[in-house]
């Protein structure tokens, strides 16, 4: 079978959650399958949308370049040479991660070559435009609120008024001019939605999101968690009960992802404890977050980026507790299921898929939603009962015996791509 894949980024340059996920599927699927990956890059030196090919690890990668853009959706020049690639490929399916920093069009051209199209869902990106349903509220105190749902004008003046010309005077042109641009995007991402043979969602809250509030038909999305590469992921030989607690942050250094709620909290903390993040640092964010850092009566650690591979004995021997805490609705993150897997326990908060797959007391700790008070709360627990953590964190994964390793998660993904196939023919 040729399998293209479409996800926006691909590791090692991209290590998010889609990412990491789309790596896993692409390695396991390439042992039996033919797979070509089409995803992105940032060179500021080179053409907007020139495309490099290159063959790594047995499959073959269309890299697009994607250093200018930022609000875009669909790119003409970009979908023609995709139409390009996939007429010289000619895939029996195409399963797409995220087109966010590609194009939406990508889908009307597989749509057009009678091409089947899987999607996984990694986020709200096709019914909101920043993905999250986080508000950027722009000069306003009271930045990175929860969204409850997509609205043309409300998007215009809570997330986009950045881009407002700053005169009161063309207040009511700007606001009419995005929402105007919001609703003209809103109407290409549900085309996506009709067009598109079948949705994978990793989390039963993003599948009732969709259906709700985007009008996705019941018929067409499908709940499916994650699949893990197993092999590095295991518990290490438990060590002698540490002298200080250890909490452990994995990921991304962005506001969504909490790790200022995350440091708020853990000052908090009176008991000796300590705070160990890692991830790639990014910039002013991790500048800021280190400064924030600062007067801490327990010590916090930036450790830098992690390889995956290395998790379990670079990361989680090093841990006691992994901390999730996300100010939006994460729907299934990775990170909870590695640290299930390796038998560490998981505070994360009470919303979204973070919930779904952490049950208070049982596999780890949930605290209030975006509440830097109940975290600290939470914590205080944990350092104060080391040994119900670790009981928790041998519990594991409670949607089944384990976490879903990548091979049978891969087999499901074929299942899928052959029923979908013989639909279409």
């Amino acid at each position: 079978m040729k399998i293209l894949k479409i996800i926006h980024g691909y590791p090692p340059d991209y290590n998010a959650g889609s990412e990491v996920y789309s790596q896993s599927i692409c390695n396991e699927l390439s042992k039996k399958h033919s797979v070509f990956i089409f995803t992105r890059e940032e060179n500021p030196y080179t053409a907007d949308h020139k495309i490099v090919r290159e063959v790594r690890e047995n499959m073959v990668f269309y890299i697009s370049n994607k250093a200018r853009e930022k609000d875009g959706y669909r790119h003409l020049d970009l979908d023609e040479k995709f139409r390009d690639i996939v007429t010289e490929i000619q895939p029996d399916v195409a399963h797409i991660g995220h087109l966010n920093h590609l194009s939406t069009g990508f889908v009307g051209v597989l749509k057009g070559m009678s091409i089947p199209i899987v999607y996984t869902l990694h986020d709200f990106w096709l019914m909101c435009p920043r993905g999250q349903f986080l508000q950027i509220n722009f000069g306003n105190p009271a930045f990175h609120q929860l969204c409850t749902g997509q609205e043309n004008h409300k998007c215009a003046v809570n997330c986009y008024n950045r881009y407002f010309s700053g005169k009161s005077i063309d207040k009511e042109r700007d606001e009419k001019y995005w929402e105007q641009w919001v609703e003209s995007r809103m109407e290409e991402t549900r085309s996506v939605r009709d067009a598109v043979d079948l949705f994978i969602a990793p989390s039963r809250y993003l599948i009732h999101r969709f259906i709700t509030d985007f009008e996705m038909p019941q018929e067409k999305i499908i709940y499916l968690d994650y699949g893990f590469p197993l092999h590095y992921l295991s518990p290490t030989e438990e060590s002698a009960q540490r002298e200080t607690f250890v909490f452990g942050y994995i990921g991304t250094h962005i506001p969504s992802k909490g790790i200022d709620l995350l440091i708020q909290a853990f000052k908090q903390i009176n008991q000796k404890a300590r705070l160990m993040i890692w991830g790639r640092e990014n910039g002013q964010s991790t500048k800021n977050l280190k400064k924030m850092a600062n007067g801490s009566l327990n010590p916090i650690v930036f450790c830098g980026e992690y390889i995956n591979t290395n998790l379990a004995k670079e990361v989680f021997s090093k841990v006691d507790c992994i901390v999730v805490p996300s100010v939006w609705g994460e729907n299934s993150p990775l990170v909870i299921h590695e640290a299930q897997a390796c038998g560490i326990p998981v505070i994360t908060a009470d919303f979204g898929g973070m919930s779904e797959y952490v049950k208070h007391q049982e596999n780890g700790l949930l605290f209030t939603h975006r509440n830097k008070d109940d975290l600290a709360k939470q914590m205080i627990f944990a350092i104060s009962h080391p040994n119900e953590m670790k009981s928790m964190g041998k519990r594991g994964y409670l949607h089944g015996d384990s976490v879903p390793d990548i091979e049978t998660h891969c087999r499901e993904l074929e299942r899928i791509y052959h029923k979908i196939i013989n639909e279409k023919s």
